[in-house]
């Protein structure tokens, strides 16, 4: 008797210790753009959206090439958000929070903050990370001598070369090199696919009497799959700046389908062949 009363006092506790600190595992979501493009001096959203199950803290993280994470902003149960670092006095930076979201917004933006934010969710000592923005600004001076052009095909085969990147510039004689980005449909991958340096592109120099110019040429050697769809950004680094090319959409055609509908025809005409000669048949017999 008295130890049927005593679990079930135990059970009941357990129980109200669950409910208070959600024993249940639920696997928290948090979706962010993959890239983002912006140009200097111009404004950006970054989008944090994540599902609020067990939520407490919501964090936003900066990340430069090569160095440690910062934490940019953080926000507990829906509060305003909190700054920290050098964006605890930094105007430009301003994170908002929602109901299930905590976007990050960058008005005046400078090529010093093209860099990996990451969104993470906290509850108790777990961690949720989001895959990153990208955010890549470009710098509108280096148009004016440097020039960067994609070939704008669109519908390829498959296991052709993805695209080609062409880069005619007189401002820097240097050493350059060329990141390849991508921009995927739907729930396929993006972000930066490949980088090259300039020992594998064809490069020549020209000279005149006003000017000398270098071209380098390179192409992203991947075989495209149907998988591969998507838009294609190369961009060139070089004396410390960033410059990128249009945009390069490319959509596989996708031989098995191709063969499908051959298949459907095929079956489509053969159908057609054999209904006309039943009627006919059908015709010789009611003749007779």
């Amino acid at each position: 008797m008295h130890s049927s009363i005593l679990y079930k006092m135990i059970l009941y506790f357990f129980l109200l210790l669950c409910t208070s600190v959600d024993c249940l595992y639920i696997e928290e979501e948090v979706w962010q753009e993959p890239l983002t493009i912006a140009e200097d001096g111009g404004s950006v959203k970054l989008t944090c959206l994540y599902t609020k199950q067990r939520t407490t803290t919501i964090i936003w993280l900066r990340q430069k090439l090569g160095e440690k994470p910062y934490v940019v902003a953080t926000s507990y149960q829906l509060q305003p958000a909190q700054y920290y670092n050098i964006f605890e006095k930094n105007v430009r930076f301003n994170a908002r929070i929602g109901p299930s979201s905590f976007n990050l917004s960058i008005s005046n933006i400078k090529l010093s903050d093209s860099a990996t934010y990451y969104c993470a969710v906290t509850f108790l000592y777990e961690i949720t990370f989001g895959q990153g923005t990208v955010l890549i600004v470009k710098d509108q001076s280096l148009k004016k001598r440097t020039h960067v052009q994609q070939d704008m095909v669109e519908m390829v085969e498959p296991g052709d070369s993805v695209t080609q990147c062409t880069i005619v510039t007189d401002r820097c004689a240097g050493d350059h090199n060329v990141h390849w980005f991508r921009h995927g449909l739907g729930d396929s991958q993006s972000g930066i696919i490949y980088t090259q340096g300039q020992s594998s592109g064809q490069c020549e120099k020209s000279f005149n009497a006003s000017s000398s110019s270098q071209t380098c040429v390179y192409s992203l050697p991947k075989n495209l799959r149907v998988s591969d769809a998507g838009t294609y950004y190369c961009a060139v680094v070089a004396c410390g700046e960033i410059l990128f090319g249009n945009e390069a959409k490319r959509n596989i055609k996708d031989a098995h389908f191709q063969i499908e509908v051959l298949v459907l025809l095929s079956i489509i005409r053969s159908a057609v062949l054999l209904l006309i000669f039943i009627i006919c048949l059908l015709c010789t017999y009611i003749g007779h």
